[in-house]
């Protein structure tokens, strides 16, 4: 392991702009990689928070082959010590001799082929005229998908919702500095509504999320794009807000009793995810409608392969895709920024 090469976050992002990053994915799945095929990743409970193991073996167009794992750490009293909540590194090998590469950043990589992948669903399943974004969250996630959002659709007008007024009125500053137009929002009810917080506890079947300031409610029932990158454990907002034909992406969970889209929305919509068997374990944006009866288990309209094959018929109302994150996503980009870096 001596001399191993290292590639940090910059070359990361320099080697694989977000717009290659989501050509690479259709690329791998036209080729006939199958979501479905991906290993299962251990999820082990720690003292301090989660440490995530996301192992992989994919070939690559036109020759070779590479193996690899991602080791993810997830500590929720990071942030109150200055420190990241997700902290990860990823180890790439040789696919027919199993020999180690390279070590690349992994929280780079998570930060690229999130919205990558979360692109690659919108070029299928979104309005091509679609431009208003409204994005839940402030975090290098809510900003990675404006970038990704906007390299597939012609996005022009961009709503940040966020719990903190300072960090969303930051990232809608930095939209403004790309020459979008931006605003941003407190996520929460207004004053009068005498809440604390802009959602409600999932305690029933079908609970919705709680009061939202008038003008959240007008952004997102007025969002062509809703893109919710946040670590909410509850729904974001009423799901009767998203108006028929709007694409909504979720990304920010990945556990069976997280969610943060809620029943009426995922009853209305044409439901995506990237791999059934995965979604089943994890995404509780679907898990949990389907615990309460609200949709039956054939609810779900496709896996990404299918989404880009042609494979699936949106239907009148929204359209959803949730994500929970796969080990073959962060395989594809890594084994190609070390392409491009030999």
């Amino acid at each position: 392991m001596t001399g191993l090469p290292y590639l940090d976050a910059a070359t990361v992002e320099r080697l694989v702009p977000v717009e290659r990053a989501v050509d690479l994915l259709e690329e791998a799945l036209r080729a006939g990689l199958d979501p479905e095929d991906t290993p299962q990743r251990p999820i082990v409970d720690l003292p301090a928070g989660q440490l995530l193991l996301m192992p992989a073996s994919v070939g690559r167009p036109g020759g070779g082959r590479y193996a690899g794992v991602k080791a993810v750490t997830i500590a929720p009293g990071n942030p109150g010590r200055g420190l990241p909540r997700i902290q990860g590194t990823y180890l790439l090998f040789d696919g027919d001799t199993l020999t180690p590469l390279a070590a690349l950043d992994g929280i780079a990589l998570t930060s690229l082929r999130t919205p990558a992948v979360s692109a690659l669903a919108v070029r299928h399943l979104a309005d091509p005229a679609a431009r208003k974004l409204v994005v839940f969250g402030s975090g290098p996630q809510a900003w990675g998908h404006v970038l990704a959002l906007a390299a597939v659709r012609p996005v022009d007008d961009v709503t940040v919702v966020g719990r903190d007024p300072g960090r969303a009125a930051a990232l809608a500053e930095r939209c403004r500095a790309l020459g979008l137009t931006a605003r941003s929002l407190t996520a929460g009810p207004d004053p009068a509504a005498g809440a604390a917080t802009g959602r409600t506890t999932d305690a029933a079947a079908g609970a919705a999320a709680g009061p939202l300031s008038d003008a959240v409610a007008e952004a997102v029932a007025g969002a062509d794009l809703v893109a919710c990158c946040t670590t909410a454990r509850e729904p974001l907002f009423p799901g009767k807000l998203a108006r028929d034909g709007a694409t909504v992406v979720a990304v920010g969970s990945h556990e069976a009793d997280a969610r943060e889209l809620d029943d009426d929305l995922v009853a209305r919509a044409t439901v995506v995810v990237e791999a059934r068997a995965t979604a089943m374990r994890e995404a509780g944006d679907v898990i949990i409608p389907m615990r309460h009866g609200t949709i039956p288990t054939g609810h779900l309209a496709g896996n990404l392969a299918e989404l880009i094959s042609g494979g699936v018929a949106t239907g009148s109302g929204p359209r959803v895709f949730k994500s929970t994150g796969m080990a073959w996503e962060d395989l594809v980009v890594a084994a190609t920024a070390f392409e491009a870096w030999t």
